[in-house]
């Protein structure tokens, strides 16, 4: 079996940067990745996305931020194993045992960046809307090309169903929004945006019927929330349905080593440690007060993580300095 210094475990952008940092303190790291490709939801669900929390980047498209992070990856040798999912892992004698549907991998230490686990679309609870999808209905928009010149409704108004209108505006004939409150949920710079451009503002209302026309287009009935009886129809090419994603961490709460948790967590303090030695949480995956599921703070906690991972398995090492010392 091979041994690590570090197990990574979880290929979303966070476990990518905490990889890159293993290397940068020139540890034995592995990054391991259930799906085929790195880049977690960023990449299968929102790569054409514009990101506005990375320091250093006004704004970054996601499928982007990914393949910098790759390249900054690829400055060390770190070992990435993707269609690897992890089944179990067992700490046994100061090591961690991780059993994965490819082999058995040993760490000195493990670094958990599985955010918060599986995930899949939040469905339109509405009849005959789900044989509708690829005919018109979207979850996902891997390419906005394909709303050129489109008349487009977006149903949800979160961060990612505000800056998905703001985005797909630049493409469509016409962009309506359609949110069952008065007031959108999204960071205020977001919609700031949504109220400067054109896009139609369909609120406080909730879709009660989407049917298809004869001429391949979508009817999409909408009820005011308050009154019913007010109707409004809309006619478009395409719905997206952006009501955020549902998420499970079955295969994580499958390992026989488990840390404290609450349902929002695994429970770290400021070293991103948990009560179990050795193990480290980053990211969506992890909890302490305070603490809010941003690309940006798992940035931030990775270096921590990977710092006291150090620290645990070489208490004898130096640290790493100022980043105005570091060099390659």
């Amino acid at each position: 079996m091979q041994e690590y210094d570090i197990a990574i475990i979880g290929g979303g952008p966070v476990g990518m940067f905490a990889a890159f940092y293993a290397g940068l303190r020139d540890t034995k790291a592995v990054l391991i990745e259930s799906m085929a490709t790195l880049g977690g939801q960023v990449s299968a669900l929102y790569p054409e996305k514009h990101i506005f929390d990375v320091a250093g980047f006004p704004n970054i498209k996601g499928r982007d931020l990914v393949e910098q992070l790759t390249q900054q990856m690829a400055k060390f040798p770190i070992e990435v194993l993707t269609h690897t999912t992890v089944s179990d892992v067992v700490k046994q004698d100061e090591r961690f045992i991780i059993t994965t549907n490819q082999s058995m991998i040993v760490a000195k230490s493990i670094i958990v960046a599985t955010g918060k686990g599986a995930f899949e679309p939040r469905k339109m609870q509405i009849e005959g809307v789900e044989p509708l999808v690829g005919h018109g209905v979207h979850y996902f928009v891997p390419n906005p090309e394909q709303f050129r010149n489109h008349d487009i409704a977006i149903a949800g108004g979160g961060d990612s169903a505000v800056d998905m209108a703001v985005m797909l505006n630049e493409v469509a004939n016409q962009t309506t929004i359609i949110h069952r409150r008065e007031q959108f949920r999204a960071m205020e710079q977001s919609v700031k945006a949504l109220n400067a451009s054109d896009i139609d503002q369909a609120t406080p209302r909730r879709v009660v019927q989407v049917m298809p026309t004869v001429s391949q287009k979508l009817e999409i009935t909408l009820a005011h929330v308050k009154n019913p009886d007010d109707i409004q129809t809309i006619v478009v090419d395409d719905l997206i349905i952006n009501y955020g994603f549902i998420s499970e961490n079955k295969t994580v709460l499958g390992w026989q080593a488990q840390p404290e948790s609450v349902m929002q967590g695994m429970i770290v303090n400021q070293e991103m440690a948990t009560n179990i030695p050795g193990y480290f949480v980053i990211g969506d995956a992890n909890y302490y007060d305070g603490k809010n599921d941003l690309i940006a703070i798992g940035f931030g906690e990775a270096p921590a993580a990977i710092n006291a991972a150090i620290r645990f398995f070489d208490p004898h090492r130096g640290g790493p300095g100022h980043s105005s010392a570091m060099s390659l």
